[in-house]
């Protein structure tokens, strides 16, 4: 029988497959995932909401087999239904919301033999790069329990990095896997747009920028998660070009000599933290000892066309989310309903005219073109996920009406991951830099459309090379 502190030490597969031979059971191993909360979420505050109860009912009731029978498992508070589970996006505004079926996706979590046991936390609607709602409180990060986790996905990556859960669902709409996965050193993967069904409540999410996924410890665990979630759903406007085979073959397979860009700066040609510079010459060395071509370039986008596109489209989707919980709820909005950073921006997408947010949709699909083209000389991009090590708490600040402030000097100015959700292209973060002071340091990569494929090979390339699943954080000890 696994101890609890053998829990840790294996992914979601690894789970699984001692579940298959015997060697443990579904109620041992959903039972260590509760004890793991319990003891630490109350320091972390990754998990909003305890499922425990459903969770035993499931494997009473019989688990399918499936990639994943048994391994427990948390679903971000965001957008996504769960059956009888309250689902408040991070807002007040939402408190008291019970949806009555599954969303796709977790209709596919269940297929695959996964065991829901809670949900984690998220900014309110998922806007901040931080994860620190009103309704919910922070989530601090296990590496420094003063520091940010990242957003929107902060409490999902918190809840894996301290190691309450294996695997857990995460969303990207402008970096929202790949940020808290880079600062919580685990690997993040945003899928292609449309490779994961948004239905039945959603056709897309902001205009296909938004992608379902998920974070994980380990390369296979999340090709095998997007295995067993890929693919259209009945409805769905468009789709992900099919893989040629499972994303979980490409897990060590020859990625062959692939050429790779990188970048030391921004798109608008402003300066990295020196541990970022740091982060990419090692990872270019790194690449380039493995027999991959390198070089440094960049693709020519303005970087100011990017985050105006994300204002735009942001903005508009936030005013619709509002109006339409205001005709459900049949009043107006109350003071201390939302967040003052998230009525402001909400409030810019009210005055929108329809030209202007159809123009920037064009926009959108014009960089994606543009980014196409850059993907038709080089394989692969290589960044930072951000432009700096992990945040303090605080430091963005959604208290402030100002959206300027808030939009421009706090949220936009550190991140650089918007790009790859508005081509709609795959990019995933890989932990493989960890600065002086043992904070995490994600390093960044981009792939043409539809072609996770080469992305999960050079991850795995790269896994096996600098190892990063065991190493975790002490924050027990501080």
């Amino acid at each position: 029988m696994a101890t609890f502190k053998e829990y840790q030490e294996y992914d979601g597969l690894g789970l699984a497959r001692l579940m298959r031979g015997g060697e443990i059971t579904p109620e041992e191993v959903l039972e260590a995932a509760m004890e793991r909360i319990e003891q630490d979420n109350d320091t972390i505050n990754a998990v909003v909401y305890k499922m425990y109860g459903k969770a035993a009912d499931a494997i009473r009731g019989g688990l399918p087999e499936g990639p994943f029978t048994g391994v427990p498992y948390l679903l971000k508070d965001l957008f996504l239904s769960c059956a009888g589970v309250p689902l408040t996006n991070g807002s007040r505004l939402f408190s008291g919301f019970v949806p009555g079926h599954d969303s796709t996706l977790v209709e596919r979590h269940r297929a695959a033999g996964l065991v829901i046991l809670g949900k984690t936390n998220t900014p309110e609607f998922g806007l901040c790069a931080a994860t620190e709602p009103v309704l919910h409180g922070p989530t601090r990060n296990p590496w420094d329990l003063g520091r940010s986790p990242g957003g929107s996905s902060g409490g999902a990556a918190a809840a894996v990095a301290a190691g309450m859960v294996p695997i857990a669902h995460a969303t990207d709409g402008g970096g929202s896997i790949r940020i808290p996965a880079a600062n919580c050193g685990l690997f993040g993967l945003k899928p292609t747009r449309a490779r994961t069904p948004t239905g039945p409540n959603l056709g897309e999410s902001l205009e296909g920028m938004g992608s379902w996924h998920c974070v994980s410890r380990t390369v296979r665990d999340s090709a095998a998660m997007l295995d067993a979630t890929c693919g259209p759903a009945v409805g769905d406007p468009y789709w992900a070009p099919p893989p040629e085979r499972p994303f979980l073959e490409e897990v060590g397979a020859d990625p062959g000599r692939l050429r790779i860009a990188f970048a030391t700066r921004t798109l608008d040609g402003a300066p990295l933290h020196p541990e970022c510079v740091r982060a990419i010459e090692e990872t270019a060395r790194l690449c380039a000892d493995l027999g991959h071509e390198v070089e440094e370039a960049m693709p020519a986008i303005d970087n100011r066309t990017v985050l105006r596109v994300w204002r735009v489209i942001g903005g508009v989707g936030i005013w619709n989310i509002i109006a339409l919980r205001m005709q459900t709820l049949g009043r107006d909005l109350r003071p201390g309903d939302v967040e003052p950073a998230t009525w402001a921006w909400g409030q810019e997408g009210r005055r929108c005219t329809g030209a202007e947010f159809l123009r920037a949709t064009q926009i959108m699909q014009k960089i994606g073109r543009t980014l196409g083209g850059f993907f038709e000389q080089y394989d692969v991009f290589l960044s930072t996920t951000l432009v700096r090590p992990p945040l303090p708490l605080g430091a963005m600040d959604m208290s402030n009406p100002d959206l300027d402030d808030y939009y421009e000097r706090r949220l936009m100015s550190e991140v650089l991951t918007p790009l790859f959700n508005e081509a709609g292209t795959p990019a995933m973060s890989v932990p493989l830099h960890w600065t002086k002071d043992g904070l995490p340091v994600g390093v960044h990569f981009g792939a043409r459309f539809g072609n996770e494929a080469i992305l999960f090979r050079l991850a795995a390339q790269l896994e096996e090379a600098r190892p990063w699943a065991m190493r975790k954080p002490s924050f027990r000890e501080t």
